[in-house]
């Protein structure tokens, strides 16, 4: 499936550590109504049915507002709720393989940290890149920072869009210029927000001046 670069301008990344008293649903609507371009649902401690049943929930929601959804790592969950696509990591299966069992219709995304990964992501069947860490990240504090003209260099090598991703937020989405990417995902910079929709709509201003988009 061949993946609008408009859908990676501003990608949202799903965490309950910053419910409190909110709901899933209700975090990613906000997120909606403020102007993300693309949700992925990313639960890494839920149980199977849990999981199955927010993603039927956001597939409808977010498909309200015309945006993709994005299972992460889970193509038996993506199948089975509907949803858009699945995103997988370097160690989460091969890419080729996972791009025939979901085959062409739905979005297939590869997070990528060389060139070499992301020329083979292009090559076995990615709709798009999620190139990172750019900057340090308490999501995933094991990753490494990717160096900008690694970035650049991911973004020349691909025809497909490229997200930088990894610790963006508004104080430093403008060091992104230049690089070449098609959009950012971010975590805590949305759902960390106490106003969700006011910090996405922010981000996503600053966003769309800094890469001109």
């Amino acid at each position: 499936m061949k993946c609008d670069k408009r859908w990676m301008t501003l990608y949202a990344v799903t965490d309950r550590a910053w419910l409190g008293e909110r709901t899933l649903h209700e975090q990613v609507e906000q997120a909606l109504r403020g102007g993300a371009t693309c949700v992925q649902l990313r639960e890494k401690h839920l149980d199977k049915a849990d999981v199955l049943r927010e993603a039927v929930a956001l597939k409808a929601l977010c498909g309200s507002y015309g945006v993709p959804l994005i299972i992460n790592d889970d193509v038996e969950i993506m199948l089975q709720s509907g949803a858009d696509g699945v995103h997988i990591g370097q160690d989460d299966g091969d890419v080729a393989q996972i791009r025939r069992r979901i085959g062409p219709g739905k979005l297939l995304g590869v997070s990528a940290h060389t060139v070499e990964e992301a020329v083979r992501a292009e090559r076995d069947g990615a709709d798009y890149l999620g190139a990172g860490a750019v900057f340090a990240t308490g999501t995933k504090p094991e990753a490494g920072n990717l160096a900008y003209e690694t970035l650049k260099a991911i973004c020349k090598a691909v025809s497909i869009p490229v997200a930088a991703i990894g610790g963006i937020s508004a104080a430093n989405v403008t060091h992104l210029a230049g690089a070449g990417i098609d959009g950012i995902a971010v975590v805590s910079a949305i759902f960390a927000a106490e106003d969700i929709e006011h910090a996405t709509a922010a981000l996503k201003a600053l966003t769309v001046e800094a890469l001109g988009l």
